[in-house]
């Protein structure tokens, strides 16, 4: 049979009844990209694992993004805008800010690497003010001044992830097999005469492992109330009420 008739040739990396022309990679976009990277978990994050969610190449990528670095940067941002405010159903403002304190931590501390990130800035202001103005506008209602309220989201922002930093050291600590009790009491043992208030506190048998999230959050809030002129036991018996968690303290 002479070539051109008869049934027509199958055109090379063609799947039949595809409308994508040959050699036409598929439609993508910064955005896209972002979307991919924030489904995949960051400690997994690659230019390869994003590539093949998008059915692209790797060299693909290199248009839309400069590296890995900046893949984390878009996936971080991805996880903070499916961060979502504690529900407004009215309540103190302490309790509020506590179930905030308690649900950042809980993040941080879930994905040390989204923590990472965010400690380097990848978060940038336009993710986060929704939520600082949400806040803002709470505390406003239940009489605090705009400056106040910024004031008091901030401190209990940074409570919230100094509290993740600690837990997640004290945790990579014993995975070590290196738990900061036993690393002290080591060096008391070798240089108690230098230390002498660190010997005595080991002599009482206390605990160098950080406070808990709990007594941390509790203390901030107090100490807010107190500032406010409020009565901090008060508030920390509305806190127990509201979110069944003691004060340590």
């Amino acid at each position: 049979m002479a070539e051109g008739r008869g049934s027509p040739r199958s055109v090379p990396g063609r799947a039949a009844g595809r409308g994508r022309g040959p050699g036409r990679p598929p439609r993508i976009d910064r955005a896209a990209i972002a979307r991919a990277a924030g489904e995949i978990p960051l400690e997994e994050l690659t230019l390869r694992s994003v590539a093949e969610r998008l059915g692209v190449s790797v060299p693909g990528l290199y248009h839309y993004v400069s590296g890995r670095d900046d893949l984390l940067r878009l996936a971080a941002e991805q996880s903070a805008l499916r961060m979502t405010l504690p529900t407004d159903r009215g309540q103190h403002w302490a309790v509020w800010f506590y179930e905030w304190a308690d649900y950042i931590h809980r993040a941080f501390v879930g994905d040390a690497e989204f923590l990472k990130q965010y400690i380097d800035g990848a978060v940038g202001v336009d993710v986060q003010a929704g939520h600082v103005d949400a806040a803002l506008g709470l505390c406003v209602r239940q009489g605090f001044s705009e400056r106040e309220a910024l004031e008091a989201y901030d401190l209990v922002s940074e409570c919230a992830l100094g509290a993740a930093i600690s837990e997640i050291r004290d945790r990579r600590a014993w995975e070590d097999d290196r738990p900061i009790d036993v690393e002290i009491r080591r060096l008391v043992a070798r240089r108690g005469a230098e230390l002498p208030r660190l010997s005595r506190l080991v002599e009482q048998s206390v605990s160098f492992r950080p406070p808990s999230f709990a007594g941390r959050i509790h203390t901030v809030l107090a100490g807010i109330a107190v500032r406010r002129g409020d009565s901090w036991t008060e508030i920390a018996e509305l806190l127990r009420t509201a979110t069944g968690h003691e004060d340590p303290g």
